[in-house]
């Protein structure tokens, strides 16, 4: 029961996330669209939803058992964001997106996979950081600048964040077998920019999760 707890929530976080990248893909100024996309994950910090990106860099800290929940997590986010690609193409807004999702699944197919991978491994660190200040840190001002900035910064900067690639290959059309093998390494590239600051802190300060 408590896997199949584990699966819903992850589905339940790969929609917010898809959301989050169909309000995106809407606004014409980029800051607008990446502060709007951050209601995904300050939504999923709220309800304690399972994403993956959110939970890898705590890895450090868990036992070999944590892999099986990572897992779940990964495949659950991807049944939330393409549930959400479904429904979105097969609606009247898909129309006024099609044109711009296609173009941003183009420029990350035609990319190579170590930009893919560094760029994935800045927003992994981005988003340790964002799931970690608003549950480590006290006040709702602090909290809520913490989960939205860092995910700002990785949208303007065009870093990659694999649960929302896979929402835009999968609105977009696009899955191929390069496109999962895109998946598979921004997926080890977000889990190696999360787990660098856990990494810091657990060799220099012993801290624990």
């Amino acid at each position: 029961m408590e896997r199949i707890r584990q699966f819903v929530s992850a589905v339940l976080a790969g929609m917010m996330i898809g959301m989050g990248g169909t309000v995106y893909l809407s606004q014409e100024n980029p800051v607008v669209g990446s502060f709007l996309f951050a209601v995904g994950l300050f939504t999923i910090v709220i309800f304690q939803l399972h994403l993956f990106t959110g939970k890898i860099g705590y890895l450090v800290f868990q036992k070999p058992a944590y892999l099986l929940e990572l897992l779940i997590t990964w495949l659950g986010n991807f049944c939330g964001t393409y549930l959400v690609a479904f429904m979105v193409g097969n609606s009247r807004i898909y129309d006024g997106l099609a044109e711009k999702v296609q173009g941003i699944a183009a420029v990350k197919l035609q990319d190579q996979f170590l930009s893919l991978f560094l760029l994935a491994v800045f927003c992994g660190m981005l988003m340790f950081i964002a799931v970690d200040v608003f549950k480590n840190q006290t006040g709702s001002t602090i909290r809520t600048i913490g989960v939205f900035v860092p995910v700002m910064v990785f949208i303007l900067s065009g870093f990659e964040h694999v649960i929302a690639d896979m929402y835009y290959f999968s609105l977009a059309g696009a899955w191929s077998g390069h496109c999962l093998a895109d998946i598979v390494v921004m997926t080890l590239g977000n889990s190696v920019g999360g787990m660098l600051i856990p990494l810091y802190l657990r060799v220099f300060r012993q801290r624990t999760a």
